[in-house]
């Protein structure tokens, strides 16, 4: 195997990168070239690395870089690296090249997010080249995913009572559309008021006009807008990339809630993913003790509150299946630099 590493400034320009992720549609997409064209716009730096077999890219990792409070940086992959788990040689290949750029950006560690499902076999392996598991993700671990299929299939999936709300939003007058740039600032404001009601953290509004002006006009998001006679009820985020779609933010007023709208969007957004060819549509993140044993959490009347667990009663009937991921791992690079790291994220969540 001949490998080659490229940068976004050197040797690998944006468009052999799109062009390759293109043709990868199992690739996450927080690894498309304009996610972190977005985290750029918000103090992290980009690297990309390809590793290719002559002329062909077999796998490739976009690295973000941010400060540390020191003079080191935290190196993370998000959802990466892309390739066939499955080659071990290739694995060990890319990871060393990821770790050399770590290396050269004064790096203290060295996190990621494969995408991998828990248990994979790669994990074992991982955890032999001295990644260990780090103590919570960034990402969420726990998710339920949904096939799908045409509109009476999916709805036959559904929970009785979700079906039944899907059409009565519809009955009731509730309309679905997509979202404008001059729409953004109504959706922020009901950002603003669903954190504060539910406890939620947001982006900044230049975070969400950023991500609007990136990737709808490439069809690979869409603000989706609920509203009923004109008001503005809820709306919700979706992306997209190759087989699959993620819903990633959301937001509903709290009035009009009995008109179903959260209802409506989903099952808009299962749809519009569909029609523009993915098979999966991810609703990102459950509590991930229902990961950890979906068996015991099968019903809408988990009594537990707070956290995510309001989402998973909602989420959970839409006719999904519970997928859990193998989480964050980490790789110390520079040991003193690591120290520093580990203590200052126990300081941040109270754990010293």
């Amino acid at each position: 195997m001949t490998t080659m590493l490229s940068t976004l400034d050197a040797n690998l320009p944006d468009e052999t990168w799109d062009t390759w992720l293109a043709r990868r549609r199992d690739a996450h997409i927080l690894q498309h070239r304009m996610w972190g064209e977005l985290k750029a716009r918000f103090g992290w730096h980009i690297h990309r690395v390809a590793l290719a077999d002559g002329d062909e890219i077999v796998a490739g990792a976009q690295v973000l870089l941010r400060r540390l409070p020191w003079s080191q940086s935290l190196a993370y992959i998000p959802k990466g690296p892309i390739l066939d788990w499955d080659r071990a040689e290739l694995a060990h290949a890319v990871l060393e090249a990821i770790e050399s750029v770590a290396r050269r950006a004064r790096a203290a560690v060295l996190l990621m997010e494969p995408d991998l499902v828990d248990g994979a076999d790669a994990i074992s392996w991982l955890a032999g080249k001295g990644w260990r598991q780090a103590p919570r993700p960034i990402q969420p671990r726990s998710t339920i995913v949904i096939e799908l299929d045409d509109d009476e299939v999916m709805l036959a999936r559904m929970k009785s009572k979700w079906r039944y709300n899907v059409r009565l939003s519809a009955r009731k007058g509730v309309t679905v559309r997509p979202g404008s740039r001059d729409d953004l600032p109504a959706v922020y404001a009901l950002m603003r008021e669903t954190a504060r009601r539910d406890g939620f953290a947001i982006h900044t509004a230049g975070y969400y006009e950023a991500a609007y002006e990136l990737f709808v006009p490439l069809r690979q998001a869409e603000w989706l807008l609920a509203e009923h006679q004109g008001r503005l009820l809820a709306a919700i985020v979706v992306f997209a990339h190759g087989d699959r779609a993620w819903y990633f933010w959301g937001a509903s007023a709290s009035r009009g809630r009995n008109l179903m709208p959260n209802h409506a969007l989903q099952w808009a957004a299962m749809r519009w993913a569909r029609d523009r060819g993915c098979r999966l549509y991810d609703l990102w993140g459950i509590p991930d003790e229902v990961g950890q044993n979906p068996a015991a959490y099968t019903s809408s009347d988990v009594g537990r509150s707070g956290g995510l667990w309001g989402v998973y009663r909602f989420k959970q009937g839409f006719g999904g299946r519970v997928v859990r991921f193998a989480g964050a791992w980490e790789k110390p690079i520079s040991r003193p630099g690591y120290a520093f790291y580990r203590l200052g994220w126990r300081l941040r969540r109270g754990e010293a």
